[in-house]
């Protein structure tokens, strides 16, 4: 299997188990990853359900948004995938979703702080909300580089979730994490304020993760 069907097959996988974890509804949200040793992504198509989708379904386009291969329209977000990918050389694949507890922190303009141990190890602190602007546009890409910066996660205004990551095994970690802890923060807010964990602490464990956490390659 070459470079571009191994990156179109991962992408059609994703797909299948982000619908499958209940991450999105129906036809929306969007994944991509890099083809590798190419100057190509792989996105999933505009409009189709993942369970229907067939590796034929995933566009591959180059990094000015040209199509390289498929006959499908590409998500609508393909701006903002292609500037994460320019801006961001530490991220290989990205996870667009719609997950329900994220969606309402989204809504109300809310960043998720970090006060669960996992998110932000996986996330490297807060989970920041970028600017709305409407769905596609160039001003969306640059509200989510500006949010995202130095995070692996960010909210999406009025819209949804992103996860970012090397690999989209890790992406996908990256959103069922930060739903969970956008869940635990709306059960916070009822009980009480939630209570950040100090910033030299989240910085031992995101450096932790990163180096020493479960097996050797497992992040790679």
């Amino acid at each position: 299997m070459d470079s571009v069907e191994r990156a179109r097959t991962e992408v059609l996988e994703a797909g299948k188990r982000m619908l499958e974890k209940n991450l999105v509804t129906a036809t929306w949200g969007n994944i991509s990853c890099r083809v590798e040793e190419q100057e190509a992504i792989a996105i999933t198509p505009s409009g189709m359900d993942y369970d229907k989708l067939v590796v034929q379904d995933i566009v591959v386009l180059d990094m000015h948004g040209n199509i390289m291969e498929g006959d499908r329209r590409p998500s609508i977000e393909v701006p903002l995938h292609i500037s994460l990918y320019k801006d961001r050389m530490d991220i290989g694949a990205i996870v667009h979703t719609h997950s329900t507890y994220a969606t309402a922190l989204a809504c109300a303009h809310k960043h998720i702080a970090p006060i669960v141990e996992e998110m932000v190890q996986v996330v490297g602190g807060d989970v920041r909300v970028a600017k709305y602007a409407l769905p596609g546009s160039q001003k969306l890409a640059a509200n989510v580089l500006t949010a995202l910066r130095d995070r692996y996660a960010v909210l999406l205004a009025n819209h949804g979730m992103m996860g970012a990551a090397k690999t989209l095994k890790e992406a996908l970690k990256i959103c069922e994490i930060v739903e969970k802890a956008a869940k635990i923060t709306a059960i916070c807010n009822t009980v009480g304020q939630p209570v950040p964990i100090s910033f030299e602490d989240v910085q031992t464990m995101r450096q932790t993760y990163v180096e020493d956490y479960g097996q050797k390659g497992m992040h790679d």
